[in-house]
């Protein structure tokens, strides 16, 4: 199977790209749908959920929108990516973001949205799994907002055809360039794209 990969996106490793479940899959097409429905099924899962700022819970989320394509879903990156710190300290650096988030919230640091949107952009820079990791950040993000009865981020889909960001188009772009933002510690342009 041959695959590309958007500006921003943690190309597989050979190894990861052996450890696929389903034999049936031959494009990447087919793969980028199969991981859909398989995000579904955990969506459903974590809308159950009461705590979801843990270590475990971010483990398990990732582990559930995976676990039917991959066999190393759920499990910390072994391997030093395009993105993302060393991965000896992957599992550190999330307990510390979802302590950070937690006192956020207790002290009402920043909005809500703005917190869940820092959560977002620095899980996204851990980049704790081999692949996923954007798809999973947001998704952490949302049930955050949600638990706190705010709307779900849209991410970009208002913004009509070709809004995805599973492919190169413009939206993938804006999305790219706010998360660059970020890195500079301006969340302006990432706030307003989340609810794009």
């Amino acid at each position: 199977m041959n695959f590309t990969y958007p500006e921003g996106a943690t190309p597989l490793e050979y190894e990861e790209l052996l450890q696929l479940i389903p034999p049936h899959i031959t494009t990447q097409t087919e793969l980028n749908l199969w991981e859909q429905n398989n995000i579904l099924l955990a969506e459903r899962w974590a809308f159950k959920k009461k705590q979801i700022l843990s270590a475990e819970f971010v483990q398990k989320l990732h582990q559930k929108m995976f676990d039917k394509t991959w066999k190393w879903a759920g499990q910390y990156r072994h391997s030093e990516k395009n993105i993302g710190i060393k991965w000896p300290y992957i599992s550190i650096e999330v307990k510390k973001l979802c302590d950070d988030v937690l006192y956020q919230i207790q002290h009402q640091s920043y909005s809500l949205e703005e917190i869940a949107v820092r959560l977002h952009h620095r899980l996204v820079w851990i980049h704790p799994f081999p692949n996923g990791n954007g798809r999973h950040a947001r998704l952490v993000a949302d049930f955050m907002v949600l638990q706190h009865e705010y709307p779900r981020f849209s991410w970009g889909r208002n913004q009509g055809v070709g809004s995805d960001l599973y492919h190169a188009t413009p939206v993938r772009e804006q999305y790219i360039k706010a998360l660059r933002q970020a890195d500079q510690h301006d969340y302006s342009f990432l706030i307003e794209f989340a609810r794009s």
